[in-house]
């Protein structure tokens, strides 16, 4: 099989997150790895790009997991590289998107990685080709459904879904073999669903375009460097002739790793821009309120509701006489709850 008839075949994703997020606890559970393998592809996604191959749900699947490139802590050069690795080893360009998610964090450096994809493939790479992969949903009450966390308390991850076409999953609610496969299997089918409603074969833009082209010069000097041939030699116009697949595969391997940085704009896409005197204030004001859910999403749920709502009073009414209103309202109803609960039981 040539390599891109290969490429057809193949369903890839490249695997996106924050740091802790569950990155290469996906990957695992998506390729069927065990856990003497998971350590190692976990520790490989935090520092550098990887590419795992393998079969899921009967699909030959290629998985590229990616370290939190769109986090503020990245440099500039240090994001171009890592943008321009993934490109490289996700080319001719994934069918997928999957962008973990914590449940029990702020969205806000999710919605920065949405904006960037944006920005570097064009908006249906978000809309079409970007699924949410919520994790860490153990922090969810036991007989808590994701569905209702995230429309009782999370705006912000409901958000998130919203611009990825309302696309969501996760890997976790499930346990056991049979039924994580199962989930494996549903979240390709939520790939390949994506893939037939849009019409097209899988993400595509001038980055990528730029990416297969150098990839596939890389490989051809390769091959001639293999057969000891001069580059510039006419007598070889197609060097991958009589090459196995599994060397045409370590080849094209190769020629990914040493793709360098592509002509990515991170400066553009990434501006140090400060915030405006007059947005300051809302700014923060929100900002404080999501991170605020988020914390109390930790909170058992019979306590958390009244908690947030004691929270929200301090928050509006504000200083010293508002935070003491806050946390009496809050106390006051966080007992109500419980006792209501005991009289329940």
């Amino acid at each position: 099989m040539s390599t891109s008839a290969a490429a057809q075949s193949e369903l890839r994703l490249v695997v996106l997150g924050r740091t802790g997020a569950g990155k290469g606890s996906a990957v695992s559970t998506i390729l069927g790895l065990h856990d003497s393998q998971q350590g190692t592809d976990a520790a490989a996604v935090t520092q550098e790009c990887s590419k795992h191959r393998g079969e899921a749900a009967g699909r030959q699947v290629v998985v590229v997991s990616s370290p939190a490139w769109f986090g503020s802590c990245c440099d500039p050069e240090e994001r171009r590289r890592h943008i321009s690795s993934f490109i490289a080893l996700s080319s001719p360009g994934p069918h997928a998107f999957l962008l973990c998610v914590p449940v029990n964090q702020p969205a806000d450096e999710e919605a920065k990685a949405l904006d960037a994809l944006k920005e570097l493939f064009g908006p249906t790479a978000v809309s079409t080709n970007t699924i949410v992969l919520f994790t860490h949903t153990e922090e969810l009450e036991e007989d808590e459904k994701l569905e209702e966390y995230l429309v009782t308390w999370r705006k912000d991850l409901l958000e998130l879904v919203e611009r990825c076409g309302d696309r969501y999953h996760t890997l976790e609610t499930l346990r056991g073999e049979p039924e994580e496969g199962k989930a494996v299997e549903e979240l390709l089918e939520k790939v390949e669903q994506a893939l037939r409603e849009s019409g097209t074969q899988h993400v595509s833009s001038p980055l990528y375009q730029e990416a297969e082209e150098r990839v596939r010069e890389r490989q051809v000097e390769i091959l001639r460097q293999r057969r000891g041939e001069d580059q510039a030699s006419p007598t070889d116009s197609q060097p991958e002739e009589n090459v196995t697949e599994e060397e045409m595969e370590a080849v094209r391997a190769e020629a990914e790793r040493s793709v360098g940085d592509l002509n990515v704009d991170v400066e553009s896409i990434f501006p140090s821009t400060g915030v405006s005197p007059s947005s300051a204030a809302p700014s923060f004001l929100w900002g404080l309120w999501e991170k605020l859910t988020g914390w109390m999403s930790w909170l058992p749920r019979v306590v958390r509701r009244e908690a947030l709502f004691g929270a929200l009073v301090g928050l509006f009414v504000g200083g010293p006489f508002g935070g003491v209103m806050g946390a009496t309202v809050g106390s006051v109803a966080t007992e109500v709850g419980r006792r209501k609960t005991q009289k329940t039981k």
